[in-house]
């Protein structure tokens, strides 16, 4: 998934944008790994890729970014 950001192109995978879908609502790691029926440890791993993407400290930064951005 593919969108423009302030500064740059930013490309989530499917995975990552199902992810980010759920930080915006809130959801811990533990309950994206229990919606998305994968490991903990995984779901932290995607958060951590989609912080690193998006040149974000914190989840609640990424999900200011990922709506001021309009990608959800």
């Amino acid at each position: 998934m593919k969108f423009d950001g302030d500064k740059n192109t930013v490309q989530l995978t499917q995975r990552e944008f199902d992810v980010l879908k759920l930080v915006v609502e809130g959801k811990s790691n533990r309950d994206i790994a229990k919606v998305l029926v994968i490991t903990h440890h995984t779901a932290k791993a995607h958060v951590s890729a989609i912080l690193k993407k998006f040149g974000c400290r914190s989840r609640v930064e990424a999900a200011i970014y990922a709506l001021k951005s309009e990608l959800l």
